[in-house]
């Protein structure tokens, strides 16, 4: 059998990057002390969400992999405790700037490189201002505890992402995230819809989920957003399992890959596939115009 235990986690964010990290670290020990082999962290944990405002300053946020103390210390922490952290953080490139998230496996080393794919643009997500669209295409890692997708946020809600990340052999989908209210609608919440597309994840390819989602009011320059947090873990049936509300919180669930991978074989989703029929899905309108 191959038991894993996995952890979605959710704290509110200050202005202090150090205050930040150390929380985040905190969680994470008290994750592992539980008995937590991978350990999802949310998305951009060591600062504020600072995509509510367009401002030029946050660029100083930026830091390449190779000088980050932030994964230093992450790395550090993971080999430590003996568990897999994927690790959200603002990346510079030269002159391109991502949204980023590192592998860094259980005896500390970085594994690989992501980089979001979709990038949203709206009123209190201006993320098109600061990120680059990623190019290093969906990545999975093969992890002392598991195959491991990750996608981050926006991603979330494309099954062309999970799909793409199963097909690779991932056996778990992480999604690190920063979703809350909608500032020209502050009565609306997508809390549910959110929840019920990544289900859909986990239950069309048959494998476990964890999203990680942060917390708390925040308050930009432009508008205020306040996370909902809602964080959660679904089985490879697409139920929930473990979930938050809107308090700090650490969730786990053990799964065993073995007898997922038995169950998602013989339901014959992957031998059934038609990829040939397929093609208006590498079209933006769903015309073919090489026909």
């Amino acid at each position: 059998m191959t038991e894993v235990t996995v952890a979605a986690t959710q704290f509110a964010c200050e202005t202090s990057i150090e205050r930040n990290v150390a929380k985040a670290e905190e969680i994470v020990r008290r994750a592992a002390s539980r008995g937590a082999q991978i350990i999802v962290l949310q998305e951009l944990f060591e600062t504020h969400y600072f995509c509510k405002d367009e401002r030029k300053a946050m660029f100083a946020l930026a830091r390449p992999v190779d000088d980050h103390p932030t994964i230093a210390r992450m790395q550090e922490l993971a080999q430590s405790l003996k568990v897999v952290l994927p690790v959200s953080f603002f990346e510079r490139a030269n002159n391109a700037y991502y949204n980023s998230l590192v592998m860094i496996d259980a005896d500390g080393e970085i594994m690989g490189l992501y980089r979001k794919s979709h990038i949203p643009d709206g009123v209190g997500y201006e993320e098109k201002f600061y990120f680059n669209p990623g190019d290093t295409g969906f990545r999975v890692w093969d992890t002392m505890y598991g195959r491991i997708g990750a996608g981050i946020c926006w991603d979330q809600w494309f099954p062309e992402c999970a799909r793409s990340m199963v097909l690779q052999g991932a056996e778990i989908l992480i999604y690190p995230t920063a979703i809350g209210s909608e500032p020209l609608d502050p009565k609306y919440s997508s809390a549910e819809h959110w929840q019920r597309v990544m289900q859909g994840h986990a239950g069309a390819n048959m494998v476990p989920l964890v999203a990680s989602n942060r917390i708390g009011s925040e308050i930009g320059e432009s508008c205020s957003l306040t996370f909902y947090g809602r964080s959660f873990i679904a089985d490879q049936l697409g139920a929930i399992v473990a979930e938050a509300g809107d308090e700090e919180a650490i969730l786990l669930a053990k799964f065993d890959l073995d007898v997922i991978r038995t169950q998602r074989a013989g339901w014959g989703l992957f031998r059934d596939r038609r990829p040939e029929l397929y093609t208006t899905l590498m079209t933006l309108d769903g015309q073919n115009w090489t026909e």
